[in-house]
């Protein structure tokens, strides 16, 4: 595997460039291969042990779109206009758990380790799930999961930037008619997964009127 080579200017610019889409282009739409591409990275996400704990729904069908309104304050708009709108689900305490049947799916279908590589990493699972960080809630180990998430949904956003694809992350949103929708309407196991955020990508319509306006690099580093 060669090492990459993206030049700094070109990472900067891509920061530079993206910004919370508020409406969307509806003459563009994204091809098959970058909506791909950006779902991919999220694949290729980091997460704590190397769980993934989430998943990914695109919502593409005008109803299903518009039964999202309700729950989604402050959003109609991208969901009328955005080329593809993506749900990020993230896993609750029964798929999380160390000794969970996903726990065990992962590391032995899809880590393939070893059995006693296998239980000394569930130890290790374990004393970081009950001592280290206290995830003694179901609620405690839905946001760890969905902190997990969450770096899918940056890495998607930088990845959309640097191709030139527009995009707007969403957090605001009815968590019970959230859960109800789920359920009813897109057939997920809300005892298994919740929604951590929404984010839609798209193309915008104007450009931004100012550049970034972020606080000076002294007042966020400190330095030992």
């Amino acid at each position: 595997m060669r090492t990459p080579s993206i030049s700094k200017k070109d990472i900067i610019e891509a920061f530079q460039y993206r910004h919370a889409t508020k409406e969307f282009d509806t003459n563009r739409k994204l091809s098959n291969v970058d909506i791909s591409f950006i779902l991919q990275i999220a694949n290729l996400s980091p997460s704590s042990f190397g769980f993934e704990p989430w998943h990914f729904i695109v919502v593409q069908e005008p109803e299903l779109r518009e039964a999202l309104k309700p729950i989604v304050t402050g959003a109609p708009l991208r969901l009328n206009t955005a080329s593809h709108f993506v749900l990020g689900l993230s896993m609750k305490a029964p798929m999380t758990k160390w000794d969970s049947d996903y726990i065990m799916h992962m590391l032995n279908e899809v880590k393939q380790f070893p059995e006693d590589i296998t239980k000394r990493y569930l130890r290790l699972v374990r004393e970081f799930q009950e001592h280290d960080f206290v995830l003694d809630t179901d609620r405690k180990m839905f946001d760890w999961a969905s902190k997990q998430s969450y770096i899918a949904l940056g890495n998607m956003l930088t990845a959309a930037a640097m191709i030139g694809i527009d995009s707007c992350p969403i957090e605001g949103f009815i968590k019970e008619k959230a859960e109800i929708l789920l359920r009813e309407k897109l057939g997920v196991d809300t005892e298994k997964y919740g929604l951590s955020y929404m984010v839609a990508f798209g193309y915008r319509t104007k450009t931004p009127k100012r550049l970034k306006s972020r606080r000076n690099m002294n007042d966020i580093l400190t330095w030992k």
